[in-house]
Order: C-alpha cells, then sequence, then structure tokens
C-alpha cells in the first residue's frame, strides 16, 4: 500500500515563486509515489493573524487556485480546507491535554517570531499552542511522511513525541510520522532578501505578463555592478539565481558568462528572465483562467476533498475516543 504523505499551507496571502519552487513542485512529484493529503490551513492563519480575518476566505480559495493551476490532481491527492473538517479542532484540544507546557516553550521558533513579528500581540494561547494543532493535522491522518525542510525538523519531532506520550498513556493508535526531507531552495525576492509576503517582493503566480515583467525590472542586481560596462559577478545576483531555476541550460550559460565579461547588461539579463518565467508559468496562467472562470470546478474539488478527509478523520477520532475511554 502507498505510504501517506500530508501536508499544510496557511492562507495568508497570494502564492507566489518561493511556494512554487519551494513546496508546489515537491507537492507534485509526491502525488505520483504517495497517498497526499494537503489541505489549506486556514486556523493556523489564526495564530499570527487573528486581528485580521477580512482576507483569509479570498485566500484560502485563491490558494486552491494555485494549486490545481500549478498540477495538484484532485484524482491523486486529496484537497481540502482545515476548518472544513471538524476533527482537526477535537484532536488539537485532546492533544493539548496531554502535552507539557515546556514542550512548547522550548519551539525554536516561539521567540523568534515573537521578536520577527513586531507590532503583533502573539502572547496567546493559539500561537503557544500552534505545534499541537500541527500535530493533530498530522496525526489525524496518520501521515507516514510529513515534507519538510532541514529547519522544520524540530516542529516534527515535538510531532513524533507528542504521538509517543499518546501511544504510551493509553494505546498504539498513531504511527510515528517521518520526515521526507525535502531540500528547499533559495528563492530572492525582486529586493534580494528572501521571497516572502512579509518583505513585499514577491512575484506572484497570479501575476499577468506584464506585472510580472515590471517586477523584474526593479530587481536588484550585483551591487558593485554600476555602468553597464562593469563586469558582474552572475554568483552574488539575485537575478542569476532565478535564472538559475526558471531558465534553460543554454540562457543560465549564456547570462554566467556575458556578465563576467560585460557582454551582457542587467537589462537584458532580466529580459531573459522574464522571457523564461513566461514560458514556465503560461501553462499555469491558462489553468487558473479555466477555474476563475468556473468556479464550480473549485468547489466540487472541496467539497469531494472534504469528504473524503472528513471520513478518515472521523474514523481516527473514534479510534482515539476508544483509546481514551471517553465520549
Amino acid at each position: 500500500m502507498k505510504k501517506r504523505v500530508l501536508s499544510g499551507m496557511q492562507p495568508s496571502g497570494l502564492l507566489h515563486l518561493g511556494n512554487l519552487f519551494g513546496a508546489l513542485d515537491n507537492f507534485k512529484r509526491l502525488q505520483a509515489e504517495h497517498e497526499c493529503f494537503y489541505f489549506v490551513a486556514d486556523w493556523h492563519a489564526l495564530s499570527t493573524n487573528y486581528e485580521d480575518t477580512s482576507r483569509i476566505r479570498e485566500y484560502t480559495r485563491e490558494v486552491l487556485i494555485d494549486w490545481l493551476a500549478a498540477g495538484l490532481d484532485p484524482e491523486r491527492s486529496t484537497l481540502f480546507i482545515q476548518s472544513r473538517v471538524p476533527e482537526h479542532a477535537v484532536l488539537h484540544l485532546l492533544l493539548s491535554m496531554i502535552t507539557p507546557v515546556p514542550w512548547l516553550e522550548r519551539n525554536p521558533t516561539y521567540k523568534e517570531k515573537q521578536e520577527n513579528l513586531e507590532g503583533r500581540d502573539l502572547s496567546t494561547y493559539g500561537f503557544l499552542g500552534y505545534p499541537v494543532l500541527q500535530t493533530a493535522d498530522i496525526l489525524l491522518y496518520k501521515g507516514n511522511f510529513v515534507p519538510v525542510g532541514v529547519d522544520q525538523l524540530p516542529h516534527l519531532e515535538l510531532s513524533r513525541e507528542i504521538a509517543r506520550r499518546f501511544n504510551q498513556l493509553y494505546k498504539p493508535v498513531f504511527p510515528e510520522p517521518q520526515a521526507l526531507l525535502t531540500e528547499i531552495p533559495k528563492v530572492p525576492g525582486t529586493d534580494g532578501r528572501k521571497m516572502s509576503k512579509s518583505y513585499n517582493n514577491t512575484i506572484d503566480l497570479s501575476d499577468p505578463e506584464a506585472t510580472l515583467r515590471s517586477k523584474l525590472k526593479t530587481m536588484v542586481t550585483d551591487p558593485a555592478r554600476i555602468r553597464r560596462t562593469d563586469k558582474g559577478n552572475p554568483d552574488i545576483c539575485p537575478v542569476f539565481t532565478l535564472h538559475k531555476s526558471i531558465s534553460a541550460r543554454p540562457v543560465i550559460d549564456q547570462v554566467n558568462k556575458e556578465c563576467r565579461t560585460a557582454a551582457i547588461g542587467c537589462i537584458d539579463c532580466k529580459k531573459l528572465l522574464a522571457d523564461g518565467l513566461v514560458t514556465l508559468l503560461t501553462p499555469t496562467w491558462e489553468k487558473r483562467r479555466e477555474f476563475v472562470q468556473k468556479p464550480k470546478l473549485v468547489d466540487e474539488v472541496i467539497d469531494a476533498g472534504t469528504k473524503k478527509a472528513g471520513a478518515v478523520a472521523a474514523k481516527t477520532i473514534s479510534e482515539v475516543s476508544e483509546a481514551m475511554r471517553i465520549g
């Protein structure tokens, strides 16, 4: 039997190239080999954005459209919305009863996010306890594998510890989820920093061609290359980093060589990148238009995914209730 993979994505904004190269491309590969459950984590979005929920529903639907447009196949993957399956909240509550607070306080991103997300009051149980909800998301479907980067391993280890604690306290119900290590490429944004919605430096999957080309024109390059005649260093240029993920090998080789000799300027280099990106995203744009124009197709995917996920979740909660002798 195929192993089960579980992963989710918060609807905190429109999806961008970083999401495509860092997660979606991997999601597509995994659905060919495993039984995959992918969900939009709208409840998780509340852990840091509970004060402004005005666009969560909109972004939730946009995420699903981008998933479908990028190639996630509802015939091979179960796609659903977290809040449509209330068993997530039930298991979260039950697991919170057995999870020691020090386990949550040692979460490496707990203090890090509090420091980085200035201006937000994150002194809530929801923020402290989001790893328990994350654990419930995984264990509810008895996920065998969770695709993560190396930096996310501590979060998954906490899920494994909670699963072990439950199994020891009551009876073995949950498999301990294993990491499916994924090499997540660093995708630079238009300002050279990591592409992120919080930095407002993204190239979104839903951007039309004109917007995409406009954004790329403003992208930072080798800071030492001031004039057209200056020789550049592709190794430190964010535009060349994107070339390596997007462009064909002949173009990559051309840019790598001609930038170093000033045979090509930054404007021409960016145009080559834009051409490659348009070629890459055109099939996604075409599929996206279809789903936007036919919203019932998206509704059908959500309904089918909710039904399948809900059946698995209900069975797990029944086993949990029996093990804990409640209900």
